[in-house]
């Protein structure tokens, strides 16, 4: 109770400074959400014989209003008063993908001064994995268009810098976008420090809206460091799968191939086998395994 009477230097209590305090000293930034939201699909085959192709695939919206209209954006909006980010993001997602109780989690806070024409905009970004099995895309009120886009991330080069300026190395990064109607990309200096801090600059983007390609190039490095030592990919897949559909998730993630044999024991603990098979294929039937919620402790 004692706490409720301490006084400042100016002699006043908590309440009293509270009951006098001027919110409007200082100028106000907003803060927006923008979402990365991944998911994979089938390709069409050719062969029903064969497995159907699998890509990694981001959802962009076209903008419908000044500044960048026209261009493609990550889906996001502007965080209200009376919600936290996280409420703001999960708002977001429902109102383009329709549907609830997806993986999200907060990637990284954008706080360059200019990076957005209208005012100082503060943005928080959230990556967030979806089974595409579920889901249901629209287009929001102020947006055009609404479209899954594959990923292609190619580093271009790599360099060691001059430590004494303070950087000790580079990476310059493009990331493609494409689909049937349209393609387009952006190229990031990743930059690191030598006390271990990164930070990103767009060289170049063609169609995409703002600094959204940082942010596109950000979450794929996240989401390949992510998937080696946890179970992130499961949340790309749907209740039953098999094996070797989820080794192709991983390798789209990873853009690698990677040997069955040490990928099926690396995963040995996070599957569970089921008693059912594919069906409808025209190939031999597989066995069905689904995720074990567990598997962290299982020794």
């Amino acid at each position: 109770m004692k706490e409720k009477f301490i006084k400042n230097k100016q002699g006043l209590t908590e309440e009293e400074f509270l009951k006098q305090y001027d919110s409007a000293i200082y100028e106000k930034p907003s803060l927006t959400v923008d979402m990365l939201i991944f998911t994979v699909m089938e390709e069409e085959k050719e062969n029903y014989r064969k497995l159907a192709e699998k890509s990694l695939k981001i959802l962009l919206v076209k903008r419908g209003n000044h500044p960048d209209m026209g261009k493609w954006a990550l889906p996001g909006g502007f965080v209200l008063t009376d919600e936290s980010l996280d409420d703001a993001a999960l708002r977001v997602l429902r109102k383009e993908t329709n549907i609830e109780n997806i993986y999200m989690e907060q990637l990284y806070t954008w706080g360059e001064v200019n990076r957005d024409p209208r005012t100082r905009v503060i943005s928080s970004s959230y990556m967030a994995l979806v089974d595409s099995s579920s889901l249901s895309i629209k287009a929001g009120n102020n947006e055009e268009d609404a479209r899954w886009f594959n990923i292609e991330y190619n580093l271009l080069s790599e360099n060691s810098l001059d430590i004494e300026s303070g950087e000790s190395f580079e990476e310059i990064v493009e990331i493609k976008l494409w689909n049937n109607s349209e393609e387009i990309s952006a190229k990031i200096r990743v930059i690191e420090n030598i006390d271990g801090r990164i930070r990103r600059e767009i060289i170049e983007s063609v169609g995409l809206a703002f600094d959204h390609g940082k942010f596109i190039e950000y979450a794929i490095s996240r989401l390949r460091n992510k998937v080696e030592y946890t179970s992130l990919a499961f949340n790309l897949m749907p209740e039953l799968f098999t094996l070797t559909e989820l080794q192709k998730v991983y390798e789209i993630i990873q853009g690698k191939e990677l040997l069955a044999a040490a990928f099926r024991r690396k995963i040995s603990n996070m599957v569970v086998e089921t008693n059912e098979f594919t069906k409808d294929v025209g190939h031999r039937p597989s066995k069905l395994f689904r995720y074990n919620p567990r598997w962290k402790r299982i020794k």
